[in-house]
């Protein structure tokens, strides 16, 4: 049963994030800013636009046991369908009586999941899937139990203009050129998350690809880009991805060298700035699911980078960690899966932040924090 729940906060939602990290170090390494929220950040990197401050906290949590999407749809132990098309996967346990759900046909803003492993699966707002009668956007983080029945999933098209199965099949795929997928660029992953709209989606995805055709125009692969409304297959455009590489690269080469140097941290995200202003943040509950999400995110940020081109001043080490460290909102909604997940969006002046937390048993704690600029 799913408990939504609202409430006025005063001081709360800083508990509540800080909760993965309530030991500051004694001593600070040079860069470091000493942290009210219970993260330290480390001095920045840099490449073109883009500004990342790595996160790194004195306590991190077991995480090896959750699955991400993108292992779980390669190893096939996740299948993600067009609704309507589940009957098939409904799991019926020993002893249980057989349930018949409704079959209702495919619907934009909805597909359908089975978590077949015998892991508990981790999904991200932004992680986008190929396939179907449309690529979709995941809206909002959750975790899915293990060896899960089939479950709805709050999804938003990101390929305006097809709704026809691909090769005949209403079965989804991970998304992106590289290896772990595709997550979105902050500007359509926050349409998503915190407007909730569907057309606001659909908006920035053209607004998007409008950026990048102006941005590969000189090597003449424009046409190639405006020719779909796949987000995704912009972003596999050839040219496009030598422009968001050549601002990945160089900070995902550093940030892991700066991490390699500091052992004894533990580094559990990032907050990025974008023409000097911050607009994100995100942070896991451990390195280790850090380092799995890492290389689409990076390039998530590099998007951003790319298609807001344009001269601006410089994030400081000070604006980041006020940033990171303004948690506390005006209002607050908790939406529960009871022994599996809450997530929890809190609104502040000029910001949000959502935070799942894992109820599943030996957890109780936050797994993923996203904070965006409004």
């Amino acid at each position: 049963m799913r408990l939504v729940i609202g409430s006025a906060v005063a001081g709360i939602a800083v508990m509540v994030i800080v909760a993965a990290a309530v030991v500051v170090p004694c001593m600070l390494q040079a860069g470091e800013v000493a942290p009210a929220s219970g993260y330290s950040l480390l001095s920045p990197i840099h490449s073109g636009n883009l500004t990342v401050f790595p996160v790194v906290a004195s306590k991190s949590y077991d995480t090896a046991e959750f699955l991400t999407l993108d292992e779980g749809l390669r190893s096939g132990d996740v299948v993600v369908t067009e609704a309507g098309q589940a009957r098939g996967l409904i799991r019926h346990r020993p002893g249980e009586a057989a349930i018949i759900h409704p079959v209702r046909g495919a619907e934009v803003n909805r597909l359908v999941l089975v978590n077949n492993s015998k892991r508990p699966l981790l999904l991200l707002a932004g992680e986008i899937v190929t396939g179907g009668k449309q690529d979709r956007v995941i809206g909002k983080d959750r975790i899915v139990p293990a060896e899960s029945d089939p479950v709805d999933l709050s999804v938003f098209c990101v390929e305006p203009g097809r709704w026809v199965p691909t090769n005949g099949k209403y079965e989804f795929g991970s998304a992106g050129g590289v290896v772990g997928g595709l997550v979105a660029a902050p500007v359509v992953r926050s349409k998503a998350m915190a407007a909730k709209d569907q057309q606001q989606v659909w908006d920035s995805v053209r607004s998007s690809q409008r950026a990048m055709a102006t941005t590969v125009e000189v090597t003449g692969a424009a046409p190639a880009v405006n020719a779909t409304t796949s987000y995704a297959r912009v972003m596999d455009n050839k040219e496009v991805q030598k422009q968001v590489d050549a601002v990945a690269a160089p900070v995902q080469r550093n940030y892991e060298s700066v991490i390699r140097q500091l052992r004894d941290k533990n580094a559990v995200g990032v907050v990025v700035a974008v023409n000097g202003e911050i607009v994100w943040a995100d942070i896991f509950a451990s390195t280790h699911l850090l380092q799995k999400y890492w290389p689409k995110l990076v390039r998530s940020y590099a998007t951003e980078a790319v298609v807001t081109r344009a001269k601006g001043g410089e994030a400081s080490l000070k604006d980041a960690q006020k940033f990171l460290d303004d948690l506390q909102g005006r209002h607050e909604t908790a939406e529960t899966e009871p022994g599996i997940y809450r997530q929890t969006e809190i609104t502040g002046d000029g910001f949000k932040v959502f935070e799942l937390t894992s109820l599943l048993p030996k957890t109780g704690f936050a797994v993923h924090v996203a904070k965006m600029a409004n």
